[in-house]
């Protein structure tokens, strides 16, 4: 029976689970969803756009969101008229200012950027100026309120500012938010009344997956999945929205307790939440071992690492092994198995894309081996029990 999307905030809040997890194609009501919830849980804020209601999105609130109208805070100056100093303007909100200024979070927030991308592709701050306005008057620059971009180079030299692409430009601000959230995990995890995040009961995720290839969609899957695990406070409920059918199965497999629905949009424009079973994604396990096969006579990146640990995590416990190395081919010496260290030397987020965006032959060969030896870790495992 369909419902108004204030109905399906209402169901999700019932719910009262730790993870929800929705996929929903484009224009099915993703965005408006969070909207509602948003009204449902925060009834006295009355926008979200443009720093209207900014403070409602800090940690001070009932709700933390990511959707839309944060990626509307942040907009180009292409330098239309010199074409030599493109700059990525923050507009003036509470949001920014509370992890930069309040919380110095900017290298964090670096750090994780180039994780993501390239450990010599650097966002920098402003820091505050004066210009001179046409007329003569003069106008202060706030700090942190904009963002160049250049490429390092190894004689310490740079690029010049450069205009990011739109993926790395959602990378970069899904940094900013994800820098938030870590903060704000860290902090609840040492103490669940911690002042300023006492009131917050929900963080609500709209598609942060726009404009992202494979590669850095599975690393962002990832990390968000293994941050919210991180989370050991049963106060904070995490609601998360997709179109994307990869980012929803990722997804799916890191959070086997949580609710996993379809929003679906009715022909009448009324909507609703379709559970998923939990075995749903097992014809998404068959479909990864297809892409791994597909990676050893192509092209090699490495989110196929990630894919290769996620099939054996689900194997080994469909299984009933307690480790996912326990299902890798034995390597007499050494107490660590050098299979199992090549898998998660790349999916370490630690790790910047640089340092391992291209897989070494040697890496390739175990990749090409372990890929071909799935089956048989399977087969073998099982006639042993």
């Amino acid at each position: 029976m369909g419902g108004t999307l204030s109905d399906i905030a209402q169901q999700l809040k019932d719910a009262n689970k730790k993870v929800q997890l929705i996929y929903a194609f484009n224009g099915a009501g993703k965005t408006r969803l969070s909207r509602e919830f948003k009204k449902l849980i925060t009834p006295n804020s009355d926008s979200e756009e443009h720093g209207d209601a900014v403070d409602s999105w800090l940690a001070r609130d009932k709700i933390l969101y990511y959707n839309a109208f944060t990626e509307d805070l942040f907009y180009w100056d292409n330098d239309l008229v010199n074409d030599t100093d493109p700059k990525l303007k923050i507009q003036p909100n509470s949001f920014t200012d509370w992890i930069l200024v309040d919380q110095g979070q900017d290298r964090n927030i670096v750090t994780k950027f180039q994780s993501y991308t390239n450990d010599k592709l650097t966002p920098k701050f402003n820091q505050e100026y004066t210009i001179r306005e046409s007329n003569g008057s003069e106008r202060v620059i706030k700090a942190n309120s904009e963002v160049t971009f250049s490429m390092q180079r190894g004689d310490d030299e740079d690029s010049g500012n450069i205009k990011i692409s739109k993926g790395e430009e959602s990378l970069f601000i899904w940094s900013i938010f994800y820098s938030i959230l870590d903060l704000i995990i860290g902090l609840l995890n040492e103490n669940q009344n911690a002042p300023l995040f006492s009131q917050l009961e929900y963080v609500f995720i709209d598609d942060p997956v726009s404009s992202l290839d494979e590669n850095h969609l599975i690393d962002l899957a990832i990390n968000l999945g293994r941050l919210i695990k991180s989370c050991n406070t049963n106060k904070l409920r995490f609601i998360i929205t997709t179109h994307n059918p990869l980012f929803f199965n990722v997804l799916h497999n890191e959070f086997s307790n949580g609710n996993k629905y379809i929003l679906k949009k009715e022909d009448d424009g009324t909507h609703e939440l379709i559970p998923q079973k939990s075995d749903s994604p097992f014809s998404y396990h068959l479909l990864l071992k297809s892409e791994l096969k597909k990676a050893t006579n192509g092209q090699l990146y490495k989110y196929h690492f990630n894919l290769l640990r996620n099939i054996l995590e689900k194997t080994s416990t469909f299984i009933g092994y307690e480790k996912w190395g326990d299902l890798l081919p034995l390597v007499e010496g050494g107490q660590e198995n050098p299979y199992a260290r090549i898998i998660n030397f790349y999916n370490h987020s630690s790790h910047s894309s640089e340092e391992v965006a291209e897989v070494t032959d040697d890496h390739k060969r175990v990749f090409n081996f372990l890929v071909r030896k799935l089956d048989e870790m399977y087969l073998l495992k099982m006639r042993s029990e």
